[in-house]
């Protein structure tokens, strides 16, 4: 075949690639709403003495098989986990915090001098059916308390969470429940009074909770299958089986609460679904989200430092689903009308080659000022730029021409305001006019 008789193949048209079904872009619309968040959450967890930690998002699997407990539905169906090609090791995505945090606390003996207040956020995976507010990769905020004994960490957590719901806006939105489930020897116990139970009521149980029955059949008392809420309402109560040290944890937890003012309901039938925890439970429910009603939820887990391979600690702490809350924040600002996304003051116009370059040191000097100001940038006429000043939201259009450059001036344009006439102010007694009307 002669060069003139080649012909060129057309490439193969590719696949527009997506995000992972479950694992969502944070969009800059949306932003600002979890920024708002982090943003308050720091400020109210600082106030209570908590500082920041960060842990990896990779562990090594026995952490969470260990730390969980293999009976439950994170360890059995929900984790990612993989070989590393170098190593061989088995490595899993973070399901939760909670574990990694006790395993940096054991590795770097964080508690030897004083008990410790902690927190982190970020990213954590489970392979899960995605639904409104329940993610394949979700982030959550994480408080721990490692080394306190006494219901008073308890409450102070509890508190600390209506004070961010409080801040948040979120006071009416979200409602506390309690429990306990007791000590290990207690806990046995109660294992052994619900597996009677539901053995003589076996026919009734679907089968999630049969396969429960013989691993953990106090998850059986989590379900949310409608059909099966009769049976659950006649199963023994853990708090009818508590020992004496366990109840007068829980008589101190309610204490404190009821110190506080805190409005809260005793639920017997809230476990939460990790086996690290003893003595108390808690969630913050909301009735806004549907199924996923759980916003923040936590309790104590006295016995997971010394099961990691630590020192026996006492321990308490809790997780918030940052997705639930990003959607309640949503949900108000719907309703108010108002906008989450933030808008800069002013937006710099400019019209020629010496305006451009007059704009860009006068950007610099607003915003040394403390000023937000969007500089325009690709050129176009004044008409195209104004569109687009009005588009970012600014307050202000402030416009660089051939005129302004001569006479040292800006013409100012309010954006927002009805009524106000544009104004023309030296460029020099700009900061100063600003200030004035901005306060």
């Amino acid at each position: 075949m002669t060069d003139n008789a080649k012909t060129t193949a057309k490439p193969a048209t590719q696949a527009t690639l997506q995000a992972v079904r479950g694992m969502n872009d944070i969009l800059p619309d949306d932003a600002p709403l979890w920024l708002h968040l982090e943003d308050t959450a720091r400020r109210v967890f600082e106030q209570y003495g908590y500082r920041f930690l960060r842990v990896p998002i990779v562990e090594p699997t026995p952490l969470f098989v260990r730390g969980i407990g293999e009976a439950t539905d994170v360890v059995e169906k929900e984790m990612y986990t993989f070989e590393d090609k170098l190593s061989g090791e088995s490595l899993t995505l973070r399901p939760e915090a909670t574990a990694g945090i006790v395993r940096a606390t054991i590795q770097h003996n964080l508690t030897y001098e004083r008990p410790q207040r902690v927190w982190t956020h970020g990213p954590m995976f489970r392979h899960e059916r995605p639904q409104k507010g329940r993610y394949r990769q979700f982030h959550q905020l994480n408080v721990e308390a490692l080394g306190f004994a006494g219901p008073d960490v308890d409450a102070e957590q509890i508190v600390l969470l209506a004070r961010l719901w409080k801040a948040l806006g979120l006071e009416n939105s979200v409602s506390l429940k309690i429990n306990s489930i007791g000590d290990p020897a207690d806990r046995r116990a109660y294992r052994e009074a619900l597996t009677v139970y539901f053995s003589q009521n076996v026919e009734a149980l679907d089968d999630d909770s049969k396969r429960r029955l013989s691993t953990n059949p106090l998850r059986i008392l989590d379900s949310k299958n409608p059909a099966m809420q009769t049976i659950i309402e006649g199963a023994p109560r853990m708090l009818e089986q508590l020992g004496t040290d366990a109840r007068a944890h829980f008589d101190g937890l309610r204490k404190w609460l009821d110190s506080a003012g805190l409005v809260y309901e005793i639920d017997t039938r809230l476990v939460r679904g990790l086996d690290y925890y003893n003595r108390s439970v808690f969630e913050w429910v909301t009735d806004r989200l549907g199924a996923q009603g759980t916003v923040a939820g936590g309790g104590r887990y006295d016995g997971l430092c010394e099961s990691l391979g630590g020192k026996p600690t006492p321990a308490c702490g809790f997780a918030a689903g940052m997705e639930r809350l990003v959607l309640l924040l949503r949900e108000g600002l719907e309703k108010s009308g108002e906008s989450a996304t933030p808008a800069p003051l002013a937006y710099l116009v400019h019209q020629g080659d010496a305006a451009a370059a007059l704009s860009w040191g006068l950007a610099e000097t607003l915003r040394d000022a403390g000023y937000g100001i969007v500089l325009h940038a690709g050129g176009g006429s004044m008409k195209s730029q104004m569109k687009k000043a009005d588009a970012s939201g600014a307050r202000f259009a402030l416009i660089l021409a051939e005129d302004e450059v001569r006479d040292r001036t800006v013409t100012v344009k309010w954006l927002r305001e009805t009524g106000q006439e544009q104004q023309t102010v030296p460029i020099d007694g700009l900061i100063a006019w600003l200030t004035a009307v901005t306060v």
